[in-house]
């Protein structure tokens, strides 16, 4: 098997990318994202620890934790973004080296992982190779309004607080450029497959 590590900041399009190589090369996707909402579900490995951090008014009434809540408190508090972090991050990686397990063993081929923060949690210890998916910083503002509702403050603020460039190129094997032009982007995939 296979896999692929696949970063970027925030607003670089890597859902795209992921979904190219879900549909073209039957890759199992994981995101580590959408396992970081996974594991505060409640019954997941981090869901009590969650509220002992933030308090049972972050609780909703169906139980789940108000995400929109705790993004709100992180957002303004570095401490508290800190604290939060140490409690996902260790979880998340834990349940992707259980899923990789898994998929090794129903003898999957190519199996992908999207993370923000692939190379600082190092993830690419277990990745044959690390794309990096760049896109230009007011592409990626513009994204993060127009999808998630952020003002430009908030879209700059993430963006300023996540790797730089130049750390992402010198820590990747392949870097894609994907600023709209979906051809391009396209066939830069398919050379990318190509190296591994």
């Amino acid at each position: 098997m296979k896999i692929i590590g696949i970063t970027g900041g925030v607003g670089a399009g890597k859902s795209t990318i992921l979904d190219y190589l879900s549909q073209k090369y039957d890759a199992y996707v994981i995101q580590a994202d959408k396992i970081g909402h996974l594991v505060m579900e409640p019954g997941g490995l981090c869901y009590e620890h969650v509220i002992a951090l933030f308090g049972r008014q972050i609780i909703k009434n169906d139980k789940t934790v108000d995400r929109k809540q705790v993004s709100d408190v992180v957002f303004g508090n570095e401490l508290m973004r800190q604290s939060l972090d140490a409690i996902i991050h260790p979880a998340v990686k834990t349940y992707i080296l259980e899923e990789i397990r898994k998929q090794r063993q129903a003898g999957c081929r190519l199996l992908v992982i999207e993370a923000a923060l692939l190379l600082e949690e190092h993830y690419e210890e277990f990745c044959n190779n690390v794309w990096y998916i760049h896109t230009d910083a007011e592409i990626r503002i513009r994204r993060l309004m127009d999808s998630r509702g952020y003002t430009r403050e908030k879209a700059e603020s993430i963006i300023a607080r996540q790797g730089s460039e130049e750390f992402f190129r010198k820590h990747s094997d392949y870097v894609i450029i994907n600023n709209g032009d979906l051809k391009t982007t396209w066939k830069q995939i398919e050379e990318g497959i190509k190296l591994l």
